[in-house]
C-alpha cells in the first residue's frame, strides 16, 4: 500500500531499497523523529569534508589491570580507574591537543564515541580537561564500543585456565563462558562502523555551514574492541588480527587522513611504530596505498589476502587480488 503526503501525518515520502519484485517502496519518514533525514534529503551533491583523523584512545590503568581479582568484586562495566590511569587520560588529552595544534588550522574540533563502561566514562573526563568548551563539538556514549564480554563477576582461577585455553584455541574464535570472544566483537563493530560511515557522509558533528575539515573523531574504547575496529575498517584477516598487539593504557592510534582523503596509520605513525603494533610487511604496504588513494577506489595491486589462502601459484603469478 502507497502513502502519500496528502494522506498521511508524516510530511516527507523517501524511496528505500527495492522490494523482491523489483520495485521501489515508499516509506513515510516522520522528519520530527528522525531529524539526520533531514540533513540527507536537503543535502546538496557535495558531501561534507572528512574528519581530518579518527583517534582511537584506551582507557587509562584501571583496578583491573592492577588486580584482576577487582573482576570477581565488581562487575566488570562499573570497574574504575586507578590514579595513575586518569593522569594516563589527561596526559592522553594533551598530546590529542597538541597533535591537532600543530596543524596550524584556527576552526578545528573534537567529537568523542566513548564505551559505556565506568574506566571509559573517566578516561573521555581526563581526556576532556585538555579542551575548552568550545573546542567540543559533542559526545555519544555508544554501547557497541564496549569491552569484550568475559561473563558475568568472573572468577579469578577459571579465567586463568579459560585465557590459557584461549591461547590454544585462537584469541579471534574463542568464546567465554557466558560471554563473548572477538568473533561476537567483530559482529557489533561492523554496525558501528557502518554509523560511522554514515555519520561521516551526513556530516553531524557540525552544523550545515560550520563544517569544517578540522574536525577530529575520538574513539574512547577497550584493547581488543579497538583492534577489532581497525581490523573490520581495513579489511585484515583472522590471521594478521591474531599477531596485533595490545595497545597500553591511555595510549592511542591515529587514522588520519592523506593526500587522497582516505585514512591511513601512517601519516602519523612511523612503519616501525606499527610493526611494534604487529602490522606485517602486506598490511605495511596497503597503508603505504591507503596514504595517497581516494574514497572509493580499490587497491587492485596489493595481495592483501590472496597468496596466505592460494599457495599453488609460482611467485610470476601471485599478485593483484581486490583488497
Amino acid at each position: 500500500m502507497s502513502v502519500t503526503a496528502s494522506s498521511s501525518p508524516y510530511s516527507t515520502i523517501i524511496k528505500c531499497c527495492e522490494d523482491t519484485i523489483g520495485r521501489r517502496r515508499r516509506v513515510a519518514i516522520d522528519e520530527n523523529c528522525f531529524p539526520e533525514k533531514n540533513l540527507t534529503l536537503n543535502a546538496t551533491n557535495e558531501k561534507p569534508p572528512r574528519p581530518r583523523r579518527i583517534i582511537l584512545v584506551r582507557h587509562g590503568q584501571s583496578e583491573g589491570n592492577v588486580d584482576e581479582g577487582a573482576y570477581t568484586r565488581v562487575a566488570d562495566p562499573r570497574i574504575r580507574l586507578t590514579e595513575k590511569g586518569k593522569q594516563e587520560a589527561e596526559q592522553c588529552g594533551v598530546r590529542i591537543r597538541e597533535m591537532i595544534e600543530k596543524d596550524g588550522a584556527d576552526d578545528w574540533k573534537v567529537y568523542f564515541y566513548v564505551s559505556p563502561y565506568q574506566r571509559t566514562i573517566e578516561t573521555l573526563r581526563g581526556l576532556g580537561t585538555a579542551f575548552q568548551r568550545s573546542r567540543i563539538a559533542g559526545v555519544r556514549e555508544e554501547p557497541r564500543l564496549r569491552e569484550q564480554d568475559f561473563g558475568n563477576f568472573q572468577d579469578q582461577e577459571q579465567m586463568k585456565i579459560q585465557k590459557a585455553v584461549r591461547v590454544q584455541y585462537g584469541r579471534f574464535f574463542y568464546r567465554f563462558p557466558n560471554g563473548e570472544s572477538a568473533a561476537d566483537v567483530y559482529d557489533r563493530i561492523t554496525g558501528f562502523r557502518e554509523t560511522l560511515r554514515t555519520d561521516i557522509d551526513i556530516g553531524r558533528f557540525q552544523p550545515p555551514g560550520e563544517q569544517s575539515p578540522n574536525m577530529n573523531l575520538v574513539i574512547v574504547s577497550h584493547g581488543l574492541t579497538l583492534r577489532v575496529f581497525l581490523m573490520r575498517w581495513y579489511k585484515w584477516t583472522v590471521e594478521q588480527f591474531e599477531g596485533l598487539n595490545n595497545m597500553q593504557n591511555g595510549n592511542m592510534i591515529v587514522m588520519q587522513t592523506g593526500q587522497g582523503g582516505r585514512y591511513s596509520l601512517l601519516v602519523h605513525h612511523t612503519k616501525q611504530q606499527m610493526m611494534d603494533f604487529g602490522l606485517t610487511q602486506d598490511m605495511l604496504v596497503d597503508q603505504e596505498w591507503q596514504k595517497t588513494a581516494k574514497p572509493g577506489e580499490l587497491n587492485y595491486e596489493i595481495p592483501t589476502g590472496g597468496p596466505s589462502f592460494f599457495t599453488h601459484f609460482d611467485d610470476e603469478n601471485n599478485g593483484k587480488f581486490r583488497s
